[in-house]
Formats: C-alpha cells, sequence, structure tokens
C-alpha cells in the first residue's frame, strides 16, 4: 500500500494555479474524479452526454475536430451546460507544434479553443516554447495545461526519460502547467493533478493497441487522481447507469487512498 495522499481539499491549498485549485474543491465538492471522453461526431450527441452525464463528472473531454457538424453555438452551449451541471471542459487537442502556431491554433480558426475551454494538453516534444506560445493566450483567461508525459497506448515512445524531462518542463512553469496525462505520480509535489487515459473496470486492451487499466490500479496503485473514461460508458447500454459505476468506482479508490476506513462511505 502506498503512502496515504492528502485528500483534494486539502491539496487545493497547495496549488498556485487557479484552476487546479478550482478543479480539486470542485472534485472534493462534487465527489467525483471521473472525466468522460466524449468521442461522439455529432453535436447533439455531445451535448446530451454533457447534459445528462454532466451531474457524474468532474471533467467532459471533447475532441472537437471530430465534430462532423460543428457551428459556433455548439462549445456555446455546451459551456452553458457545464456551468450549469458543475464540471470543467477538457479540449484534447494534444497541441505537438513550435510556440507561434500553437498560439494561433488555440486562439483561433473556427474552433477557437480559448474561448470555451478550462483545461488543454499538449506534447513536450516542441520544447517550452509550446508552453510559452500557449501560455500567452491562456493565461490571461486563467486556463490550465496539462502536459503528455505518458500514453495509454501499447509501444509508445514516452518513456521514463521523457516523463522526467516532462515534469522538469512543467516545474518551470507552474504559473500555467496544472498537470499531466500519466498512468502514474510523477512527482511528490501534491499540486500537480494527473489524469490518467484507458480506465475500464477490468483491465484489457482492444484491437488499436490501448491498454485499459482499473480505477483501482490508477488510483491507489499508481497514484493519479482522475480517471478518463470512454468506450467504457458510450458503448454501455445505459451510459448514465455506467457513468454513476464508475464514478463510484473512483471515488471508492480515491477514498480508499487517503485512508482504507472510509473506502465504503461512498454517497452520490
Amino acid at each position: 500500500m502506498p503512502t496515504l495522499k492528502k485528500t483534494y481539499a486539502q491539496r487545493s491549498i497547495d496549488c498556485a494555479h487557479p484552476l487546479a485549485k478550482k478543479l480539486f474543491l470542485l472534485m472534493e465538492n462534487k465527489k467525483s474524479n471521473l472525466c468522460l471522453s466524449a468521442d461522439v461526431t455529432r453535436a447533439e450527441q455531445l451535448l446530451e452526454l454533457a447534459e445528462k452525464i454532466g451531474p457524474e463528472l468532474c471533467l467532459l473531454k471533447t475532441h472537437i475536430d471530430i465534430i462532423e457538424d460543428f457551428t459556433p453555438s455548439l462549445t456555446q452551449q455546451l459551456r452553458t451546460i457545464a456551468d450549469k451541471n458543475h464540471f470543467l471542459i477538457f479540449e484534447d487537442r494534444k497541441f505537438a507544434d513550435i510556440g507561434n502556431t500553437v498560439k494561433n491554433q488555440y486562439q483561433g480558426g473556427i474552433y477557437r479553443i480559448s474561448d470555451w475551454a478550462d483545461i488543454i494538453n499538449a506534447h513536450s516534444l516542441p520544447g517550452p516554447g509550446i508552453i510559452s506560445g500557449l501560455g500567452e493566450v491562456g493565461l490571461k483567461k486563467q486556463r490550465g495545461l496539462l502536459l503528455l508525459a505518458e500514453m495509454s497506448s501499447a509501444n509508445n515512445l514516452l518513456d521514463a526519460e521523457y516523463a522526467q524531462k516532462t515534469l522538469r518542463m512543467a516545474e518551470a512553469h507552474p504559473d500555467f502547467v496544472m498537470g499531466f496525462i500519466s498512468q502514474k505520480k510523477l512527482s511528490s509535489n501534491s499540486h500537480w493533478i494527473y489524469m490518467t487515459p484507458g480506465v475500464q473496470l477490468s483491465e484489457g486492451k482492444d484491437a488499436l493497441g490501448q491498454q485499459y487499466i482499473t480505477p483501482e490500479k490508477a488510483i491507489i496503485e499508481n497514484g493519479t487522481d482522475i480517471i478518463i473514461v470512454g468506450r467504457g460508458i458510450l458503448q454501455a447500454n445505459d451510459p448514465v447507469i455506467a457513468a454513476k459505476k464508475y464514478r463510484e468506482a473512483g471515488w471508492e479508490a480515491y477514498l480508499t487512498s487517503i485512508t482504507p476506513k472510509c473506502a465504503a462511505t461512498f454517497r452520490s
């Protein structure tokens, strides 16, 4: 059993980043560490998921560029639903270019991501200029950036050395970087937020190299904070019921990680 972690509320006190502080408190108050990966291709589907499953979520993760009937009104409506149901929006854009290019991608084009997404992510491969470029847009709007330190796909090239270099880049930009996409905790500093993709209720893999781990493994064994669930909810017979199960599993894992005696006290 790893060393017991601080609560989300306690860790919010350690945060200099205002959005990280807000997210930790939202998770604590809502009793949810569940992020839905809403990988759908129609605007109506996305809005319906946000409305129906939003009460179970701390985060909704989008891939806005796969929406086939995108209009600017979609993100306006999504923002309204998020505010009503008290979750944040994470656009999984995975920026990966020079600073000036990502700056324009973030603030411009047809998606205008910086106008509606609370959180974005980026590969650290291009170097610290990518953080500076995105930060020129996001800092003044109090947005947050996650760096991709590890991925859940088989045989990816993000090894342990890459993860540590990514951590060092984040440590140099704590005003904008709020955490990581990773499979495990990377640092003893409690202000970082770790979000883990590829989570299902049972371990396994798909035909395209995605590897799944359980909420318990992600949070208790690996020390991460937020479980990112896609197909486990989207492909369920009843996505709302499935989301409730994942929320409960994630929250019970969190309670176990901070004090084993509390594991059975989850309330929806």
